[in-house]
């Protein structure tokens, strides 16, 4: 099944002030895309996840990404590497959505064996492997192939949507 893709991140900025008669103005801005053949070498990728998922109040869940996950026509997905990695937080939710630290078997490639990342209600993690990148974020089945997800508090629920991109060698 054919699988093309573009990863790209954006930040857009102006900064202003009043200079004079007028204002002055300092547009910014940072932007990278990665556009991924159909594949598993460099520059290209063959497997993707993308979910809605929901977290009971101070639940967790560890996402396998070696042989559980499922694409969107059901087929079961083993990542090897992962070249782009999205999670968006819910505006609404009340908690904080808190990635990484699988207490066993966790993917480390990314946020070494006890990294997390919190993100806040609304809050966008993105994480693009280069187009040139043979290597990107090494999956390994069996013993280092679990990413964590948890809801950072016991009061309510949290949402969260993932996207992941990678090859299946």
């Amino acid at each position: 099944m054919p699988l093309t893709s573009t990863l790209a991140v954006s930040a857009f900025t102006e900064l202003s002030a009043a200079s004079g008669l007028g204002t002055a103005r300092v547009p910014a801005g940072l932007s990278r895309a990665v556009t991924l053949g159909s594949g598993t070498g460099a520059g290209n990728a063959d497997k993707v996840y993308q979910a809605r998922r929901t977290l009971a109040a101070s639940g967790s869940e560890d996402l396998d990404l070696a042989g559980v996950l499922a694409d969107a026509f059901g087929a079961t997905i083993s990542f090897a590497k992962v070249k782009g990695l999205f999670i968006a937080a819910a505006p609404g939710n009340t908690n904080n959505v808190v990635v990484g630290n699988a207490s066993s078997n966790g993917w480390a490639t990314l946020l070494n064996s006890t990294g997390t990342v919190t993100l806040r209600p609304g809050a966008v993690l993105a994480v693009v492997a280069g187009a040139a990148d043979a290597t990107t974020y090494a999956v390994t089945a069996t013993t280092g192939d679990l990413l964590k997800v948890a809801n950072s508090a016991g009061s309510s629920s949290v949402s969260y949507d993932i996207c992941i991109v990678g090859t299946s060698v």
